[in-house]
């Protein structure tokens, strides 16, 4: 009787072992262990993705600690307070849509593949950089980069929609549930984020003053890229988390995006994602708890350069 009572007990033993060694696994292979999934081909301008090179003419450009000027790309950075909180403000014009660009870590498409901002802001020569959507966090979720496909799933909560960046430079919203990823490479589509929500859409604040991302705080620091008319493009980065900034709210940073003109705003990865680099320097302070300011490492940038 003794022995039939333990060898369930055994088996089941064994089993919860298993059980746990497995979940383990899936938690390490999602959030840990990287994942490669292909390399990065740097591309032309234009919306079919073929590879080439494009001859750019720089000139001279000139440099200060707040700005960037040359033939083709204007930007000043200015840093504001608002809502208690240091906010770094990137004006940008450019000549072409061409200077607006993504790039992945270590040039390489995968999940828990990262790097920190200012190392791909440094690969690329990028004169200002911002992290991206974080896409290798997820396994789901349109992937566009560079009029690249690199991901065609759908995400499962379409509550939120996606920027797409087209090859001439215009902002679009748009929603995974209604359009293909191919749909949208064919219509020109040359760079989609998958975060969200949305900021500010035809002008108005599109995000109500209680919303939030999933079950994030209320005042976080923040990343959002706006389009103020034709190549004309606002990139916002906010400190918060620290005694010197409390942080921005969704509503608060759609706030910040309308006041400056953008017709269409977007919400990037934030928390401690949010980092701006700027002519090789990282000007804002990264932390996720304000212990300490460190940059945390990432799946891809937006940066402006050749």
């Amino acid at each position: 009787m003794l022995r039939f009572l333990q060898k369930p007990f055994a088996y089941a033993a064994v089993f919860s072992v298993m059980l746990a060694s497995v979940n383990t696994f899936v938690l390490l292979k999602t959030y840990v262990i990287p994942s490669v999934q292909g390399y990065v081909t740097e591309l032309s301008d234009n919306s079919s993705g073929t590879a080439g090179t494009t001859e750019v003419i720089k000139g001279d450009p000139v440099i200060t600690d707040s700005s960037y000027a040359d033939e083709n790309i204007q930007l000043t950075l200015t840093t504001v307070r608002y809502a208690d909180t240091d906010v770094y403000v990137a004006d940008i014009t450019l000549s072409s849509a061409e200077y607006l660009k993504t790039a992945l870590a270590s040039n390489t498409f995968g999940t828990n593949v990262t790097q920190k901002t200012s190392e791909m802001a440094a690969a690329h020569n990028a004169i200002l950089a911002v992290n991206g959507d974080y896409y290798g966090a997820s396994r789901q979720g349109y992937v566009i980069k560079n009029g690249v496909i690199y991901r065609d799933t759908a995400r499962k909560d379409t509550s939120y929609d996606d920027l797409v960046i087209y090859s001439d430079g215009s902002f679009g919203i748009v929603n995974e549930s209604e359009v293909t990823a191919q749909q949208l490479l064919d219509s020109g589509v040359v760079n989609l984020f998958a975060f969200g929500p949305a900021l500010v859409q035809n002008g108005q604040i599109a995000v109500s003053q209680n919303q939030e991302v999933g079950r994030a705080m209320a005042n976080n620091p923040r990343t959002a890229i706006g389009i103020v008319d034709d190549l004309h493009y606002i990139i916002v980065v906010s400190d918060g988390r620290t005694n010197q900034s409390q942080g921005l709210s969704l509503y608060q940073l759609a706030q910040v995006m309308q006041q400056y003109g953008c017709v269409t705003a977007y919400n990037l990865d934030g928390g401690g994602s949010s980092t701006m680099v700027f002519n090789g320097e990282v000007v804002n302070n990264p932390t996720t708890n304000g212990n300490r300011i460190s940059e945390r490492t990432v799946s891809d940038i937006v940066y402006i350069g050749y």
